[in-house]
């Protein structure tokens, strides 16, 4: 993601892609539209799991580029501040769950809903994104530190909810469930007020092309 207030401090040092523990900071080649050597991520390519639990791109910028708390004298958009501190579903048993975090990135949407396996009802069975997809993410049962890869992950769910499931903040997304008038039941979906844009619900999302997508800088709506 990037902004007017990036552009005029970052210099492109690349110490944030340095630190990611999973990758998910890329410099740009222009080809992105961002400018040369800016730091981006692309979600559906490698989300940000929040597995560094610090945020250390953060820590790692010489320039204050990225930073937890924005100067005073640039103003917050409504719909940007979260509720309140974010919990990280893997730090749940620590001391101090939340992360330091006051916006959000973006918001994620399900922008294909016709084409999403829980709105249809169906299953997921195998590799979220198949054989060839490097993408890596912290899975807590396996290892409590160390990301792995999607694809050394195999899934089996009687009805897919991997963006529920492995969204790393908690109560940022559910599955709605509705009974029709016949009785049948229905899922979709929802995203809610706690979503601070991470997009591990667009990079895990086993359809291609994925039904969920990040809007970055876009603040929340109910």
């Amino acid at each position: 993601m990037c902004s007017s207030d990036l552009l005029s401090s970052c210099i492109k040092c690349g110490q944030c892609v340095q630190v990611c523990p999973v990758a998910a900071i890329r410099l740009d080649d222009i080809a992105s539209g961002f400018g040369l050597g800016v730091p981006y991520i692309d979600a559906r390519a490698q989300a940000c799991d929040f597995s560094c639990d610090a945020v250390q791109c953060i820590l790692a910028c010489p320039t204050g580029s990225l930073t937890y708390r924005k100067p005073g004298s640039l103003g917050t958009r409504a719909g940007m501040p979260l509720a309140r501190p974010p919990v990280l579903k893997a730090k749940e048993a620590d001391a101090e769950p939340t992360l330091n975090l006051a916006e959000r990135i973006g918001v994620a949407r399900l922008s294909r809903p016709d084409a999403c396996l829980a709105v249809q009802g169906r299953r997921f069975s195998g590799q979220a994104r198949g054989a060839d997809y490097r993408g890596r993410l912290r899975y807590v049962a396996v290892d409590r530190w160390k990301p792995i890869g999607v694809r050394d992950h195999p899934y089996e769910r009687d009805l897919c909810n991997l963006c529920v499931s492995e969204c790393p903040i908690k109560e940022a997304i559910t599955m709605a469930e509705t009974i029709a008038a016949d009785g049948s039941r229905h899922y979709r979906p929802q995203v809610l007020e706690q979503c601070v844009g991470c997009g591990v619900c667009e990079m895990i999302c086993p359809v291609e092309p994925t039904a969920i997508v990040i809007d970055p800088r876009q603040p929340w709506s109910a």
